[in-house]
């Protein structure tokens, strides 16, 4: 008996042991899938960022062995390339200057732009291996890969002259994929002297913020364009009824004994909602406030990504809507034509522009189409994110036909004579006691079939339709013809 006992104590014991072998072979496994997994992660999502961090010595050991690539546009213009001295001594060039010195960036005090974004893949070369291995034997670097943008040279170009001497931006998107076809910020500075105009350039008062790319991180009132937001949550919360909305505007209003003025007080007379936003009126907006469910707005603002972190790959400020139900009226009617608190980039600007041109469907901007190798061979594709449909089509198309009636018999006349249809939505957003402006234009072209949407601020030009619709004017010429 003693024997069958110890014999079964033994198994019992053998199979606890077992047991434990068995967990710890579990665990060992569980946290190797796991160790695996975030590598596999840290490769596709963490990895370049890791290298582009200025304190990283990686990038320092590739710059070394790689000559780093070059940067083109979409129509093949050389933006940024690396020349090579009979010495071996290497010069970062820009060959458009200022032109596109905020989107491409720079190399010299502190990486910018595209330039840090897709610093990997420029110090990366995925030329002919047995032509690698010979240059490592030789001693000589290898090319490394080439950059292909989104951004169009020739709209590049027309937005930065049309500018002229204001300071300002301008964000162009293509509405159906997000690809970023321009982007200018004015002033700016030439990366090919960046070195020896560094102490200028962070003399704030001479420079002007000339370093700031206003494109994204420049943030103003949207004045009169944030009533393209205002609408369509009127639409939203009035879906039967919003076609019946009538006011009549005598150039100002009192609302609780806030009062609100129209441009110049001009009396636009009997409204219905197209016509309001095709005037611009602002006692009409500033009624239509009042009506609005704060909650369901501001929900609405937030789908449009106000008080949110993007999800684009360059720097950026986030844009504020701050209006909640402890706001009180002034606030309010303030708020819902585009002054208040409110502040935005131009770049999210343009996103809710080509989101109304795209159905409702928010797609994320992008400025790197592909890399290639020096033989001209792709080794990455970047394909485009859809952010979510923000608003249904239906609500997109009637907000859309209110942007067109804006150029065919509103502030944006100016834009009429086009061989198709423009929609936008001009804007002068006051930002100081003495009532100064920053001239605002968004909008689309074609109206039906949209290639292209835009995003204009002119700082402290005045009205939207006599400075930055100009710029549109001449982008759209540009980019579609007439």
């Amino acid at each position: 008996m003693e024997g069958s006992e110890d014999s079964e104590t033994q198994v019992q014991a053998s199979k606890r042991g077992n047991a434990q072998i068995i967990m710890v072979t579990y665990s060992v496994i569980i946290v190797f899938m796991c160790m695996a997994g975030y590598l596999i992660y840290f490769m596709v999502h963490d990895s370049s960022e890791v290298i582009n961090n200025p304190y990283n010595k990686r990038r320092n050991i590739l710059a070394e062995r790689v000559v780093r690539g070059s940067i083109y546009s979409s129509d093949g213009k050389v933006l940024a390339k690396t020349v090579t001295g009979d010495d071996g001594s290497e010069k970062r060039v820009y060959p458009y200057n200022d032109v596109f010195c905020h989107v491409a960036g720079r190399m010299s005090n502190s990486m910018t732009g595209i330039e840090m974004s897709q610093c990997y893949p420029l110090l990366t070369s995925h030329s002919n291996p047995l032509g690698q291995l010979v240059n490592t034997f030789k001693g000589e670097k290898n090319q490394g890969d080439n950059v292909y943008t989104t951004l169009n040279a020739e709209l590049q170009q027309a937005a930065y002259d049309a500018l002229g001497n204001y300071k300002g931006a301008v964000v162009a998107l293509e509405p159906s994929t997000g690809k970023v076809l321009a982007m200018v910020s004015k002033p700016g500075y030439n990366p090919n002297t960046v070195e020896e105009d560094w102490d200028r350039l962070v003399e704030d008062e001479e420079s002007q913020s000339a370093l700031v790319n206003r494109a994204t991180q420049g943030l103003y009132p949207p004045g009169s364009t944030f009533k393209v937001l205002t609408a369509i949550e009127y639409i939203l919360e009035n879906p039967s009824l919003y076609q019946n909305y009538s006011y009549k505007c005598e150039g100002s209003d009192s609302f609780e004994g806030n009062i609100i003025n129209c441009y110049n007080n001009e009396k636009h007379g009997e409204l219905n909602l197209s016509n309001s936003l095709a005037k611009s009126c602002n006692a009409s907006f500033a009624n239509i406030g009042l009506s609005l469910d704060i909650n369901s707005f501001n929900k609405l603002c937030g789908k449009f990504m106000f008080n949110k972190k993007l999800p684009v790959k360059f720097e950026y400020n986030r844009s504020k809507f701050l209006l909640n139900k402890k706001s009180g009226t002034a606030e309010l009617m303030q708020t819902v034509i585009g002054q208040g608190k409110t502040t935005i980039t131009p770049l999210q600007n343009a996103m809710i522009a080509a989101t109304i041109a795209n159905g409702g469907e928010m797609m994320v901007p992008y400025v790197t189409d592909h890399t290639e190798n020096e033989a001209g061979q792709v080794v990455k594709s970047y394909k485009p994110v859809s952010n979510g449909k923000i608003i249904s089509e239906e609500v997109a198309g009637i907000i859309g036909k209110f942007m067109q009636a804006v150029v065919e018999k509103g502030t944006g006349s100016s834009l009429n004579g086009f061989s198709y249809h423009v929609a936008g939505k001009t804007g002068s957003a006051e930002f100081d006691s003495e009532g100064t402006s920053h001239a605002w234009f968004i909008g689309y072209a074609p109206a039906k079939k949209p290639k292209i949407a835009v995003s204009i601020v002119v700082e402290g030009a005045g009205t939207g339709s006599q400075y930055a619709v100009p710029v549109a004017k001449e982008m759209f010429r540009r980019y579609l013809g007439n």
